[in-house]
């Protein structure tokens, strides 16, 4: 199927067109208003034409037969790049992430990425805060994967299926400076700082009621007075 006869629609904000057996992206030069676009589950292998899309938030293409990374720089406030399910493989097919500094949220996942040194790419991205990677090999090949991940990507709020809490990131720092040693101390720390709150909380509301049943009482007398 091709894409085309939308040049009338200029005003559109996002874009559904997944499920539509396209091969090329293509005809999209009047969707200069466009938003977010999902050309998921298609046969697309390349990524091309998306120039004019300037004020392009959401992009996926998951499910395609993409095997580079590629002509997505020109888009500067692209922020979400849903790309898993493809072809992609080696270090050089996601290399030009580097140079996509506006991505925050980066679903690799389902792909046949096996080179660790593909962490090195994603080092380079400064506003990259969620990042999906299951279902590639490089996963087995890092020891300590998600501690590693973690300490290297500074902005990591999500990796994979859940969330990196400060808790998390704080342990797993701690681990790359000292060892498991370290890292048990920082969590024992961490796990002080929790019981303290919940007890000061505990404590505030104790107060609260003594000075309610204070204020009771002292009522109490004046009405007897």
């Amino acid at each position: 199927m091709r894409l085309e006869n939308l040049e009338e629609y200029t005003g559109l904000k996002c874009l559904w067109l997944e499920c539509n057996g396209l091969q090329k992206i293509q005809n999209l030069e009047a969707q200069t208003e466009l938003r977010c676009l999902f050309l998921h589950q298609n046969l697309i292998n390349k990524i091309e034409n998306l120039e004019r899309l300037q004020k392009l938030d959401s992009l996926n293409l998951s499910n395609n037969y993409i095997k580079t990374i590629e002509n997505l720089s020109c888009l500067p406030v692209l922020n979400t790049l849903q790309i898993s399910h493809n072809q992609l493989q080696t270090v050089e097919d996601v290399q030009h992430l580097q140079e996509c500094q506006s991505i925050s949220v980066l679903d690799l996942s389902h792909n046949k990425l096996d080179n660790p040194t593909v962490i090195n790419i994603l080092e380079k991205m400064p506003n990259l805060h969620v990042l999906n990677l299951m279902g590639n090999e490089l996963i087995k090949k890092i020891p300590n994967y998600r501690k590693i991940v973690t300490v290297r990507l500074k902005g990591l709020t999500y990796l994979d299926d859940r969330p990196v809490f400060p808790k998390d990131r704080a342990c797993a720092e701690a681990w790359a400076r000292g060892g498991r040693e370290a890292e048990t101390e920082e969590r024992e720390r961490w796990e002080t700082k929790e019981r303290k709150k919940i007890q000061d909380s505990i404590d505030a509301l104790s107060e609260v009621r003594r000075q309610a049943e204070e204020r009771k009482r002292m009522k109490e007398m004046d009405n007897k007075g």
